[in-house]
């Protein structure tokens, strides 16, 4: 089936965020991290003006949205793959921010693959905005949809 770009440009509902200090810090230890910036409140404010979240917290935006954050063209998840995601950062994020996330469908394309046949690439952008609105994040991902079941 040829890849249908009407997708483009589509968006998502916005998504508020808390970024609270207890999965600040449950993040941190998930990901190993004991960097004091996280927990320590004295050290982050001496450092860095406050308690931030790690750089990759912002993916749990996804806890956040009930579905309708993210809009999707058709895929058979089955054959889905998480292809790439990268985080850029404008202003600080700090504990206790309320973040909104909006994101939309930035471009899908097709690459002829080898073990996997066709793959279409499907690539959104979400931006972050603070409570006085501020962007604060953008964060782009690329999912991928193999063409086939990928064989050995």
């Amino acid at each position: 089936m040829p890849v249908d770009r009407s997708y483009i440009g589509r968006t998502g509902e916005p998504v508020r965020m808390h970024v609270e200090r207890g999965k600040v810090r449950e993040f941190a230890r998930a990901i190993k991290d004991d960097d004091p910036l996280y927990f320590d409140e004295e050290h982050a404010r001496r450092e860095a003006g406050g308690i931030m979240p790690p750089l990759t917290f912002l993916q749990t935006v996804a806890l956040w949205d009930d579905g309708r954050g993210r809009p999707r063209p058709p895929m058979d998840l089955k054959r889905a793959l998480h292809g790439e995601q990268e985080f850029e950062f404008l202003k600080p994020i700090f504990v206790g921010d309320v973040l909104t996330a909006v994101t939309r469908i930035a471009d899908i394309y097709e690459k002829t693959g080898k073990r996997g046949g066709t793959m279409t690439f499907v690539v959104t952008e979400t931006e972050f905005t603070n409570q006085r609105g501020e962007v604060v994040a953008r964060a782009r991902q690329v999912g991928i949809e193999t063409g086939q079941v990928v064989r050995d």
